[in-house]
């Protein structure tokens, strides 16, 4: 018998499973889900209204995103990690009507929705004073669909790495129409090979817009999804030894730490089953990559998007061992590298990266914002700089944002966070610049040690002189400074703007040895 929703998943089919043992068949994901659309529907939700969820990894994570894709409504999905006053701008801003918490954050969602917050509140497993039991709403409803079931459509919002958070808000989709999650659905049935028997691994949290968009594909395909409430090496490799896991998506830091594990650790667990294991979020330097396709072998996918959906790349290990550094070529939109003058630049030029021709976005409740990221021609950016080959393999440079000009010289942090997380003693890294007063900026590195009872001056200076054999004197750093742990949202992205202002204001404590040229 099949689930009335999930067409090619048997009731008893495990749709999810945890790394806690926690286990939601297809049947009761079913059943669960009409009952939130009903409740919805109850509370007067109507197609276009919101809900919002702050909530670990945990069964009804799925259960209302799959009923608010039903109700034709927008799911704000808020991180875990934000302070209260970056949660509750996101829950003030995104304007949701509903906000559902579990028992394991519920100090953080009563000072969230303390004050203007959303006039339902529900909590799951447990009680909190002004919130309502989910299990108990849930249960007074009907497991049969509502009668009005549209497609909803998630609203999530942009890591904020440079600032304020942005709502990324697409149109619903109209009946007839292809919803970004079918097209999404059909890139990974094309590119990665999904399909209904696939065991897809999510070691993300799921407020992130990959993790949740590939779980609802997963879901939509009526495959298995295998759900870590957070991330560790060794776990995620049992994981898919005992699962059999076929697909999986990470985010380089991922990698790095499996690669720092010790090899009697990295070759206990059968990882035969590993059909294609996909990378994006942020930079994946070229050693790490390469380290990669040589333990797992040529499985590894990558691809660049962002949370705006407006394009996207994709390139196989055997494409990438022949273009190394590259994201891929256009699976989703049109790519177009601009210069300052807004044309369209010849291959091996750095320039601004646009889209044209995939879907259309809007900032929610920022038409300047939206306007800035668009050209005359209708083509949008997401903010990412980089060039093309002649084959039209693309190459991510950096961020515009994070770029260091000194003296003159365009600096990229990304290539020089490659080569020092190379090096076996670091267990990540930030570039940055800080004030130079003959350069207007110069080149800072903040170093997170495997081993932090290493830091030593000593060690430092063999850090820089690691970068200056492999990449220009000019790009290395002429500062370092050792700190215990970085900014990292958990989709992997780096968060500079979080780094404490006193390392940020100047040059680290541990200066490079003078050169022959001050640039040199």
């Amino acid at each position: 018998m099949s689930s009335s929703h999930f067409a090619h998943a048997p009731d008893a089919k495990p749709a999810l499973v945890f790394n806690t043992g926690a286990t939601l068949d297809y049947g009761t994901l079913d059943h669960r889900a009409n009952q939130a659309a009903h409740l919805f529907r109850s509370l007067g939700l109507q197609r276009g209204d919101g809900v919002a969820i702050l909530m670990e990894n945990q069964p009804q994570f799925a259960v209302l995103v799959t009923a608010a894709s039903r109700a034709g409504l927008y799911f704000c999905c808020i991180s875990t990690q934000l302070a209260v006053a970056e949660a509750a701008y996101i829950l003030q801003d995104c304007q949701a009507k509903l906000l559902l918490t579990s028992q394991m954050k519920k100090e953080l969602a009563a000072q969230v929705a303390a004050g203007a917050g959303p006039r339902y509140k529900f909590i799951a497993g447990g009680a909190l004073e002004g919130f309502r039991s989910w299990d108990e709403a849930l249960a007074a409803q009907p497991g049969t669909p509502i009668a009005d079931e549209s497609e909803g459509q998630d609203l999530l919002y942009s890591s904020g790495t440079t600032g304020r958070p942005k709502g990324v808000k697409a149109a619903l989709t109209e009946p007839g129409q292809p919803s970004p999650i079918a097209r999404l659905t059909e890139l990974n049935v094309r590119n990665y090979g999904f399909d209904a028997c696939t065991v897809y691994l999510s070691p993300g949290p799921l407020y992130h817009a990959a993790p949740l968009r590939w779980l609802l594909v997963t879901l939509r395909l009526g495959a298995t999804a295998v759900v870590m409430e957070s991330f560790d090496a060794e776990r995620a490799l049992a994981l898919i030894a005992q699962h059999k896991v076929s697909h999986s998506q990470w985010v380089p830091t991922m990698f790095v730490r499996m690669l720092r594990l010790p090899e009697p650790a990295r070759r206990a667990h059968d990882l035969s089953s590993m059909r294609c294991a996909v990378h994006a979020a942020a930079p994946c330097p070229v050693d790490v990559k390469r380290a990669m396709i040589a333990w797992w072998g040529p499985v590894l996918w990558e691809y660049y998007a962002g949370t705006e959906s407006n394009g996207a790349t994709v390139i196989s290990s055997a494409e990438w061992l022949a273009h190394p550094g590259s994201v891929g070529r256009a699976a989703m939109g049109r790519i177009h590298v601009l210069g300052d003058d807004g044309q369209e630049l010849p291959p091996r030029n750095i320039g601004a990266i646009y889209f044209s021709g995939g879907p259309e976005f809007e900032y929610l409740n920022d038409p300047e914002k939206t306007r800035s990221v668009h050209d005359a021609h209708g083509r949008s950016t997401i903010g990412d700089i980089g060039w093309q080959d002649e084959e039209g393999f693309l190459y991510l440079t950096d961020r515009q944002s994070n770029m260091i000009i000194s003296g003159g010289v365009n600096i990229y942090p990304q290539e020089i966070e490659g080569v020092l997380v190379s090096h076996p003693a670091v267990q990540d890294v930030a570039v940055i610049g800080v004030p130079n007063a003959e350069y207007g900026e110069e080149v800072k590195a903040l170093v997170q040690l495997v081993d932090p009872s290493r830091a030593s001056s000593e060690l430092g200076q063999e850090l820089i002189a690691h970068c200056r054999a492999r990449i220009a004197g000019l790009k290395c750093p002429r500062s370092l400074s050792f700190v215990t742990e970085l900014p990292r949202h958990a989709n992997g992205k780096l968060v500079k703007r979080l780094l404490p202002a006193e390392l940020r204001a100047g040059p680290g404590e541990i200066r490079a040895r003078q050169q022959n040229s001050a640039q040199a």
